[in-house]
């Protein structure tokens, strides 16, 4: 069984009405998922056209309260002859399944309503996550499961025991939390409500709403930028409604199912390993694709990460000038390579202790969006800050205490600013810098790189940067990439409480 714990964790008194609602989206694919999720968040938060492989993080205020949405990868829903309607003709079976396609592209400005060309359902992606991943993104656990329906495609046992086995995947009593969304409902024909629709489309449809307590709303999401746009206000009523006859009550993954999943996921990588040695040889003759690099951004607070993630994946990504709060992955290709970086909440200057612990766990929750684990940890440092012992104690402390011992291996030290050395080699201010800098790139193996995107050649140096990091990952053999840890996926971290930290020193402080 899955835990469920009172909303009064979260932080209000009286327990009853949290300062934070959470909603969690799950749904088949082309069920419009990640365009309903921008709808709630009122912008364009999540990619929408490209396929959906990780969980994602949005936040939100809604009537003065704030509201975290979590979009998930399509559930797999396994191809069974006995759901494909006979018909005439071939194209009329292309026709009736050309909404099964697994690609969870949500190219539903257009609300998941344009149809496939692709007749079959293809295996699910050895990438993909399952809903454990998304449930522990917004901790302690949602308020709410939505379930999304696509009214264009048909619902059949198929996809009834699909979104059996997606909930089951969390735990028991996933039910009582659980709504259904129903998504392009302007493509019902015209005076068709939504309920005539549940009546006439069968009984796995109508099984699955009364599972959910006969709990449903209706979503058009091109309706989402028209000013009569009631649709989010009357979802969060329903949504209080469903809280309220919980007795403000949220769901929490159950420790244990974390764990099975986790395991399940390094035996999936382990597949993905040994496909992707075949698929490297093929390479070595006919090509194939791009490489991949995974980075977590790391540093103080104010360093510049975002403007580095920025210049790395060539384009404004993510939003400089602003404290960064929750941890952000983007996706380029770049220099014929395909880079994901995660921006994450910047650290204390001077202190382990005055970091808050939620920024320490959004730390670690950023390197558990680098499945199977980040190939570099980016220590962004600029060129204008001098490093004194202390900060450099602290800087340690914090990689080793987040990330353990072997964070070491896959360091780097990125300096920014670098139009600020002029014409001065960066190693002659590495010598200028003194002991301290020099101490803090031997506990990184002596890798570091310095960026500067005010001057010509960016492109240049960007390469040069992926080349190092190619090269620190084939220094590192078979410890490649820094493995996730179970405990960076759950709600608590390594700290009991606020008032009980690591030292700020560390085993990397005593390099000489």
């Amino acid at each position: 069984m899955a835990a469920v714990s009172s909303a009064s964790d979260t932080g209000d008194p009286r327990g009853r009405h949290p300062p934070e609602r959470r909603l969690l989206i799950l749904g088949g694919p082309q069920s419009g998922k990640t365009s309903t999720a921008n709808s709630i968040l009122g912008d364009e938060v999540f990619d929408i056209g490209t396929e959906t492989t990780h969980s994602n993080v949005g936040q939100t205020e809604i009537y003065g309260r704030r509201v975290t949405v979590v979009d998930t990868p399509p559930w797999a829903i396994p191809s069974d002859p006995e759901d494909i309607p006979e018909a005439d003709d071939d194209d009329d079976n292309a026709n009736d399944n050309a909404n099964d396609n697994d690609n969870d592209n949500d190219n539903d400005n257009d609300d998941a309503g344009a149809e496939s060309d692709n007749p079959t359902r293809p295996p699910p992606s050895l990438d993909s996550e399952g809903p454990c991943m998304g449930a522990i993104l917004c901790p302690p656990g949602p308020h709410a499961i939505l379930l999304l329906v696509s009214v264009t495609q048909p619902f059949t046992d198929t996809e009834r025991r699909a979104a059996e086995e997606q909930l089951g995947a969390l735990g028991g009593g996933t039910w009582r939390y659980s709504m259904v969304v129903f998504t392009g409902v302007d493509k019902l024909t015209k005076g068709v409500f939504i309920e005539e629709h549940i009546a006439n489309t069968g009984e796995a449809l109508q099984w699955l709403v009364e599972r959910c307590g006969s709990r449903y709303h209706a979503f058009d999401n091109t309706r989402k930028d028209t000013e009569d746009n009631t649709q989010v206000p009357e979802l969060m009523e329903k949504v209080e409604e469903m809280i309220t006859d919980n007795q403000g009550w949220y769901f929490e993954v159950n420790e244990l199912i974390l764990l099975e999943e986790e395991q399940a996921r390094r035996a999936l990588e382990e597949e993905r390993m040994r496909m992707e040695e075949h698929a490297r040889q093929r390479e070595q003759m006919i090509g194939g694709p791009p490489r991949e690099l995974r980075l977590l951004l790391l540093g103080w607070k104010g360093v510049g990460k975002s403007s580095v993630g920025n210049s790395i994946l060539g384009r404004r990504y993510f939003e400089s000038g602003q404290e960064t709060e929750l941890c952000l992955r983007r996706q380029a290709l770049v220099s014929g390579r395909r880079i994901t970086i995660v921006d994450t909440p910047g650290w204390d200057w001077f202190s382990v202790r005055r970091t808050p612990k939620r920024i320490r766990q959004e730390s670690q929750r950023g390197a558990a969006l680098l499945r199977p684990g980040p190939h570099t940890l980016l220590l962004v440092l600029p060129v204008v800050s001098s490093l004194t012992a202390r900060k450099r104690r602290t800087l340690l402390a914090h990689i080793e205490t987040l990330f353990g011992d072997s964070a070491c291996l896959h360091t780097m030290v990125l300096f920014s600013c670098g139009d600020w050395l002029g014409r001065t080699p960066i190693e002659e201010h590495i010598l200028r810098g003194g002991r301290e800098l020099q101490r803090l790139l031997e506990f990184c193996g002596n890798y570091y790189h310095v960026l500067d995107s005010k001057i010509p050649g960016k492109d240049r140096s960007v390469s040069a940067l992926l080349d190092k990091m190619e090269e620190m990952i084939r220094e590192n053999g078979d410890k490649a990439f820094l493995p996730i840890q179970t405990e960076w996926l759950s709600e608590e971290s390594s700290y009991s409480s606020d008032n009980t930290e690591p030292e700020d020193d560390c085993r990397g402080c005593q390099l000489q």
